[in-house]
């Protein structure tokens, strides 16, 4: 990896901040700058690729998805275990709301009889 020097200068409080975390990390201040440059770097990075992963979602195709009904059962590794299913009186079985295109809750329609 090519390294290069870069002249930093930081402020007195953020310096004697960065010292004593980098000692408590067992690292030089030199290595804890490149970490939390590196971690910085990435967070941006990943904020990026959600926004546009984001500019690319249809949220009426995601809204129809999650106001398909379910009913198959479980797919293997997804089943309750056995202590939780015995012990069923502690869960509710809630319907999730059904949303319309915007993502505003839909009221339902009552069932007349």
């Amino acid at each position: 990896m090519a390294k290069s020097n870069y002249p930093l200068r930081l402020q007195t409080s953020l310096l004697k901040e960065a010292r004593r975390l980098a000692a408590r990390e067992g690292a030089s201040v030199n290595q804890f700058i490149n970490t939390a440059v590196a971690e910085k770097i990435a967070s941006l990075r990943t904020l990026q690729y959600l926004r546009d992963r984001a500019a690319r979602g249809n949220p009426a195709e995601a809204i129809a998805l999650l106001n398909r009904l379910g009913g198959e059962p479980p797919r293997p590794g997804d089943e309750i275990e056995e202590g939780l299913a015995e012990d069923s009186a502690k869960y509710v079985a809630v319907r999730p709301k059904r949303l319309d295109a915007g993502g505003a809750a839909r009221k339902r329609r009552s069932k007349q009889p």
